[in-house]
């Protein structure tokens, strides 16, 4: 039970990818220092090779802004970000940059959602809606792909919950495969740039290719930490930043995974007890026994898939994990949840989790990825120093099975894999850190009680951090804003178009 579940802030959204680059990053000839960066001017279009139709947003320009892969060296490879731009249909305050997570869910995309459903609202009519995708990330080049097709599915059938010596050997193997396929695809100097100090600055570069002197910023799960990155650094430059579901810069990978396991098994309990008022749950109606009649069906698919007519795959274990912690992400995936665990119940069919674990997955119907599991591991690797004493792994999957049992499988042996992180080929570029303040009157934190991946109090404590007001929602689901609440999204919206803060203590 060790490493972290992805969040983004919009789930199950589409994502586009443009096609598979050729490992490394080409030159950017004539550029010698990183001020020239700021100087560029982005052929703006259409943004067809992005999103495909565009009939939805017909004032959508689309660009590529060049970002050099290593900052102390300017002059060497490059990177080129996708970036969307959805203009403001009415009187304009200036640009709203968003990011829904991850890492490593494309923000163009997000964008383009969103600007065909906000364009007459508040938001559309006051800002610009523009997303950049991160280094590696969706539609920009290079990208992070580590595995194939075929390699994505292999690792998902393959349960690794033999925690004895032997056991734990062959899940670090598996580890350190695709570490190694992710050096040899990537390109070791690209592989060691994609964290979020890099990103950080990107978004400053597209800022200046915008020619705007300030963004307005709304960052959802992974989405809240380059936020707060790019506050702690370019201060000045924020008008106004929304942060909903946060990701806390100053914990500990370990810490972090803990707490947000904890989130997960809080939402597997409020599933639980919503699933038991209605005849028939699967978990039966008595709460003592929701995690261990959880475990009596899904343990049997370590040895034996479960049943998925119309699918050679069948259910493994590891997906029928991935499915259900995909459901517990928001409650309009219960019924699924519900669905594929009475299929299991019954021997019959349980495709509905299987379902669930390939949205997660990001697989298609046809049965390619979109690497964004690829571009997660990368950018979580680089992002912070992870233990590399076994001892401090074998701690860390007791206090995980504490956490979420609904995930733990076995008995605590005393032995556990090294997260894939602490094997990751290449050095972290950050490591836990406060964060400063970008003033007063600049961050509203949005914090859900019950969010299974960015638990509530870190929220609490990033709003303490850059000195931003608070708002809690009272739910279980991962992140809020623009979910239609309209409590939040009053506040919301007020604070970016007209700065009005939040009322001291508002809950939703």
């Amino acid at each position: 039970m060790v490493g972290m579940w992805r969040g983004c802030g919009l789930v199950g959204a589409a994502l586009i990818v443009g096609a598979l680059t050729t490992p490394g990053a080409q030159a950017f000839p004539g550029t010698s220092s990183v001020e020239s960066y700021y100087e560029q001017a982005p052929a703006w279009g259409g943004c067809e090779q992005f999103i495909g139709d565009t009939s939805q947003l017909p004032t959508a320009r689309c660009a590529t802004v060049s970002v050099p892969v290593d900052y102390a060296n300017p002059a060497g490879p490059q990177a080129k970000l996708a970036v969307i731009r959805v203009p403001a249909t009415g009187p304009r305050t200036g640009v709203l940059l968003v990011n829904p997570g991850g890492p490593g869910a494309s923000a163009v995309d997000t964008v383009a959602g969103m600007g065909s459903v906000l364009g007459d609202s508040p938001i559309g009519r006051s800002f610009d809606l523009v997303g950049f995708d991160p280094r590696g990330v969706g539609h920009s080049t290079p990208q992070l792909r580590c595995r194939t097709d075929a390699e994505y599915d292999a690792y998902r059938r393959d349960p690794m919950v033999d925690y004895s010596p032997a056991g734990v050997a062959h899940i670090e193997g598996v580890y350190r495969q695709v570490a190694q396929d992710c050096l040899r695809n990537v390109g070791k100097d690209f592989l060691a740039s994609v964290g979020t100090s890099s990103a950080a600055r990107d978004m400053d570069v597209v800022r200046s290719a915008l020619g705007e002197p300030q963004i307005n910023y709304l960052g959802f799960s992974y989405g809240t930490e380059l936020g707060a990155t790019y506050a702690d650094r370019y201060p000045q430059r924020v008008r106004a930043m929304v942060l909903d579901g946060a990701v806390d810069p100053n914990t500990d990978p370990i810490t972090e995974n803990i707490a947000q396991l904890a989130g997960f098994q809080t939402a597997f309990d409020d599933y639980a007890a919503d699933c038991a008022r209605t005849p028939g749950c699967p978990l039966g109606t008595d709460p003592s026994k929701f995690v261990a009649r959880y475990h009596q069906l899904i343990n049997p698919l370590v040895t034996n898939p479960g049943p998925t007519p119309g699918d050679p795959r069948g259910l493994s274990y590891s997906d029928a994990i991935t499915g259900t912690t995909n459901a517990l992400y928001t409650k309009k995936y219960w019924p699924l949840l519900t669905s594929g665990l009475l299929g299991l119940q019954r021997g019959t069919d349980a495709t509905d989790l299987l379902l669930l674990a390939d949205d997660y997955q990001h697989r298609g119907r046809d049965g390619h990825y979109v690497p964004l599991q690829d571009a997660f591991t990368a950018i979580r690797c680089v992002d912070g120093p992870f233990p590399t004493d076994p001892a401090a792994w074998a701690d860390s999957d007791r206090r995980a099975r504490k956490a979420a049992p609904y995930m733990a499988y076995g008995e605590f042996t005393g032995h556990a894999p090294h997260d894939i992180c602490a094997l990751w080929p290449v050095p972290p570029t950050s490591k836990p850190h406060r964060v400063t303040s970008p003033g007063p009157g600049k961050v509203v934190v949005v914090s859900t009680a019950h969010d299974p991946a960015t638990p509530y109090q870190a929220g609490v404590d990033l709003a303490k951090e850059l000195g931003g007001s608070l708002i809690t929602f009272d739910g279980t689901q991962h992140t809020v804003v623009f979910h239609g609440i309209q409590c939040v999204d009053s506040a919301v919206v007020d604070f970016l178009t007209k700065l009005t803060l939040p009322p001291t203590g508002l809950h939703c």
